[in-house]
């Protein structure tokens, strides 16, 4: 492996056909590049989505209300309904395939912004009303302060709990806003605490941390909601499938709101585990496809590499026909002319592994300098086992590219060899 003499004959043959060399090396480049380009790539949205369902717990099930569609006990279709305190309670009690029922409100719209004052500062935030049981589904980390609690609730307390950008926008830097209050719809409520959302970035992120969350009860007296609610948020109980848990949530709730029971569109659904599903299904699929693309593209120039190799035979048939004149065994032909297939097809893939990793640094350099924020797109890279993988394909790509140029130069007669001019 280490023959000065091989290695010397090595580099002496690509010093010759400098031209020749690289145009037959920059389709195995090629190959290996875009391979780590687009796994790179497949793993930034990968990396985001994951990033966007970091947030939520796996097993987290949103259902809200909708307009029935079909008629049912004497009610007439394209009927509007709301969810009611007693809804929650139902489904705590009559559905045992869920362990968390946290019933929410929003003040305004979905993704509506609610103006909130405090002395002469204002701003536009998201307004929720909330038990404290919702932290366990949405995981937030407190920052300063506290999260809602059951006495809140009891006690209808007007407290709550800010995002970040609330802070920023209506306290000064050096300010604890903890013990303070802000006025919402012309009622103040006392800050208790502050929290970061964990959904990194996006648009999701950029909402939570324009939230402000009050106690549920707090919520529907304050704002005249009665015993009107929002939607559900839940999470499956422990060993049930989150897909059997929303079928039995939404038959509870058809059955006390009169809906046929066959009405899909009457109430939503958002089934955290059944979309994460659907992408990361997705991104296998990706993954499967870009190393299939990659490595045929590797294999175009190792059949290229093995093609040259079949040409420096033919040139040096002289010179294998004294060799094996002289004594040399099949195997040291076969290991001298693998041996440069390898180290070609290695020097070529590795140069493009490294240019390759190299560009999705630097993808990732200027997203950080830009701020460019994708809720789809993060950290666009590839591990250390993919890149010995791509090595490790790279050796025997080139150990195949040069073996039937091999058994061609064992194949060669010594006399005719030295007879040829």
């Amino acid at each position: 492996m280490f023959d000065i003499d091989k290695w010397t004959e090595i580099f002496s043959t690509i010093a010759r056909n400098k031209l020749r060399t690289f145009l037959t090396a920059l389709g195995v480049f090629w190959g290996i590049l875009m391979l780590v380009l687009l796994l790179g790539s497949g793993n930034g949205l990968k990396n985001g989505v994951e990033n966007t369902f970091s947030g939520f717990a796996v097993n987290s099930i949103y259902v809200w209300p909708q307009k029935t569609t079909m008629p049912y006990k004497g009610m007439k279709p394209g009927r509007f309904y709301s969810f009611r305190n007693g809804d929650a309670e139902a489904l705590k009690t009559q559905v045992s395939e869920v362990s968390i029922v946290a019933p929410r409100i929003q003040l305004g719209g979905w993704k509506d912004a609610n103006n909130v004052t405090r002395n002469n500062k204002y701003g536009n935030f998201q307004v929720m009303g909330d038990y404290p049981e919702y932290r366990y589904i949405e995981v937030l980390k407190i920052e300063n302060g506290r999260y809602l609690n059951n006495l809140d609730m009891q006690d209808k307390r007007k407290v709550c709990v800010i995002g970040e950008q609330v802070r920023q926008e209506l306290f000064t830097e050096n300010e604890n806003p903890v013990g303070e209050y802000i006025k919402i719809k012309g009622v103040y409520f006392l800050v208790v605490g502050i929290f970061k959302s964990l959904k990194g970035q996006g648009e999701e992120a950029d909402q939570d941390r324009r939230t402000i969350y009050i106690p549920f009860t707090t919520f529907q007296r304050a704002f005249n909601w009665g015993d009107r609610m929002g939607w559900f948020a839940l999470t499956a109980a422990p060993g049930v499938s989150p897909k059997e848990a929303e079928k039995q949530v939404k038959l509870a709730l058809a059955a006390r709101h009169r809906i046929a029971p066959e009405d899909d569109r009457a109430i939503g659904a958002f089934n955290a585990e059944k979309e994460a599903e659907k992408f990361f299904g997705l991104f296998t699929g990706i993954r499967i496809f870009v190393w299939a693309v990659g490595l045929v593209t590797l294999l175009a120039g190792a059949i290229g590499v093995s093609n040259i190799m079949l040409i420096v035979v033919s040139e040096r048939t002289k010179e294998i026909g004294l060799r094996k004149a002289l004594g040399a065994t099949p195997a040291s032909i076969i290991f001298l002319i693998v041996q440069e297939a390898v180290f070609l097809t290695f020097l070529a893939g590795y140069t493009g592994l490294v240019i390759g990793v190299g560009a999705l640094e630097a993808i990732v350099y200027l997203l950080t300098k830009f701020e460019v924020n994708s809720p789809f797109f993060l950290n666009p890279s590839i591990d250390f086992w993919t890149a010995m993988q791509a090595t490790l394909i790279l050796i025997i790509a080139g150990a195949f590219a040069g073996l039937m140029p091999a058994i061609k130069a064992i194949q060669v007669n010594p006399i005719i060899a030295l007879r040829t001019e």
